[in-house]
């Protein structure tokens, strides 16, 4: 269980009840364990939606939301207690730490699942579950409503609608509570930290590894469970791959690197991404990349206010960015032209930002009932991440231009009033990025 209070996940699963109703019943399915190699497992990480309804981290767990239900509201099905097995893979909650260390209600040993789970579905008007996420599991609940279906002289017992869950968990995991925007602090400051010892450290001749190694190491010494997403570490040209990963180059005084990198505390992501000289200086193209880039994530970051809409940003950023581009030669033409035939789709292919959370792409849908893009609401969380990338091998644009690649992102909450950056503590002027590389 994360560092979150048990009334905390309560609160949460009340508001699903009362949006599904008394006839209702919702089914979360927990994300089971995954084969890496042989008889190799990948390190397992809950589903986070059981994160979100329960805390609960251990694999194949399932949630049941059935008001008014004799077994109670909050069901749950886990794996049963098992010293053997415990004592090869470590130690189960059981049905009986369900109920005592979770809020159960009622807890059943998953194994029983599709026996069980009928008792919980029969006379409802709608079940929930997230619909074609997983097929194994799809298939598993239409075999039991079919044949709760199948029993002609009895009055239907199957549920007649369907209905998917992650419409009402996903809208809520979108607003984030007060003990959540803790944790999500304290992520940003422990990434923060990371990043500032990466740019203590680079030096020419590095590996790319070397540092991912320092900044997933100050992770873990600092109570994370490990990396939000896989780290990127590009240098010179590799910074211009958007998510490259390989991390095995070595890392030359012409270079700028780019780092992406951030860590997962208590299941909940930080999200920042730095560039900086390996030199330790800001020099020539790379310096007029950086600060055209820096001055379209300040706007951006400045921009994050209540009720503005969130193509907003994305239309304010590209239009800074493709002036850049064109004051650094990389495009020719008018600005409004690049912007209507998205030209500028070459050197800046992504969005200015996304959701954040307990996902480092958190969920929540970007546009409301209308279709149009939502606006800003506080308590929302997203990135700020504009970049300009001009890969070596285009020959299209000024040759001091190939192979840079600059990227800024910091977490920003939308409050009332200013928007508050969750990462404000890891430095992107390029005073502060010398003096500290210099220091």
């Amino acid at each position: 269980m994360y560092n979150l209070p048990k009334e905390e996940f309560a609160a949460r699963r009340k508001r699903v009840l009362e949006r599904i109703g008394p006839d209702g019943v919702a089914v979360i399915f927990g994300e089971p364990e995954r084969i890496r190699s042989n008889d190799t497992d990948f390190k397992y990480r809950a589903g986070s939606d059981v994160l979100y309804l329960s805390g609960f981290v251990e694999p194949g767990c399932v949630l049941v939301l059935a008001p008014g239900h004799a077994d109670g509201d909050f069901i749950m099905f886990v794996r049963g207690r098992n010293p053997e097995a415990e004592t090869w893979t470590g130690r189960r909650q059981g049905t009986e730490g369900a109920i005592a260390n979770f809020g159960a209600d009622h807890a059943h040993d998953v194994e029983t699942l599709w026996s069980e789970l009928p008792n919980y579905l029969r006379a409802r008007k709608t079940l929930y579950w997230s619909i074609a996420e997983d097929p194994e599991f799809d298939r598993s609940i239409l075999k039991v409503i079919k044949e709760l279906r199948a029993t002609r002289r009895k009055a239907p017992e199957a549920p007649l609608e369907f209905a998917d869950i992650r419409d009402i968990v996903h809208e809520m995991r979108l607003y984030k509570t007060p003990a959540e925007l803790e944790l999500m602090r304290h992520a940003a400051k422990i990434t923060s930290e990371a990043h500032v010892l990466a740019m203590r450290t680079a030096k020419p001749g590095m590996m790319e590894y070397e540092l991912q190694a320092a900044i997933e190491g100050h992770f873990l010494r600092n109570g994370a469970e490990g990396v939000a997403y896989n780290s990127i570490v590009g240098s010179g040209d590799n910074a211009t791959i958007l998510h490259y990963t390989e991390n095995r180059d070595q890392m030359k005084a012409s270079d700028v690197v780019l780092i992406d990198a951030g860590c997962e505390y208590h299941f909940y992501a930080a999200d920042i991404t730095r560039s900086f000289p390996v030199s330790g200086r800001f020099e020539g193209a790379a310096k007029d990349v950086y600060e055209a880039v820096l001055e379209a994530q300040i706007e951006g970051v400045a921009s994050v206010r209540k009720g503005l809409a969130y193509d907003e940003l994305q239309t304010k950023t590209v239009r800074r960015l493709t002036q850049a581009m064109i004051d650094l030669g990389a495009l020719k033409g008018s600005l409004d032209q690049h912007i209507e035939e998205e030209s500028f789709r070459a050197y800046y292919p992504h969005n200015v930002g996304h959701w954040l959370g307990i996902d480092v792409h958190d969920v929540g849908s970007y546009f409301g009932a209308d279709r149009a893009y939502r606006a800003l609401e506080p308590g929302m969380v997203l990135t700020i991440e504009p970049g300009l990338y001009f890969p070596a091998h285009d020959t299209t644009i000024p040759e001091a231009l190939r192979g840079i690649g600059v990227r800024i992102e910091d977490d920003v909450l939308v409050t009332e009033g200013d928007p508050e950056v969750l990462t404000a503590e890891c430095p992107k002027s390029v005073a502060d990025i010398e003096t500290l590389m210099n220091s």
